[in-house]
Order: C-alpha cells, then sequence, then structure tokens
C-alpha cells in the first residue's frame, strides 16, 4: 500500500477518496480511529491509502481533478 494523500481536513478526505471509488480504484484510510479519539489538537492524520500498482494513476487522477477544481473557482 502507497499513501496518496495525508491531511488533518476531513472535506479533503472525503473528496479524495469520492474521486478514487468513483474511478473504481480500492482506497483505504489508515488512522481514522486515531485520529477521531485525538479530538481537535491534528496530533495525527489520516492518511488515504491504496495499492502500490495503482498509485501512479491514482497520484495523476487526483492531480486532474485538484487542477480542474482550481480552474472552476477561477473567476
Amino acid at each position: 500500500m502507497r499513501e496518496v494523500l495525508r491531511t488533518n481536513d476531513v472535506v479533503e478526505l472525503s473528496w479524495a477518496r469520492a474521486v478514487l471509488e468513483g474511478a473504481d480504484l480500492p482506497v483505504l484510510v489508515f488512522d481514522a480511529n486515531i485520529a477521531a479519539v485525538e479530538g481537535s489538537i491534528s496530533a495525527f492524520q489520516c492518511r488515504l491509502m491504496v495499492p502500490d500498482e495503482i498509485w501512479p494513476e491514482a497520484t495523476t487522477l487526483l492531480a486532474a481533478s485538484r487542477a480542474a477544481l482550481q480552474v472552476s473557482n477561477e473567476p
């Protein structure tokens, strides 16, 4: 398994997971329980993980999706 995202932002985590799962790519969230237990001090970040063999595809897809969001938010 390889990390494609590490964040404390639950919205960003949810978005990235939806993008990858929408493309039928398998994902796992690591450290979600410890991040929830520690509360609001943000000492632990959640990690979004994918199998090694799809990591290049997953990172490319997330980068393209993030770029599309930035373009659509420009005036």
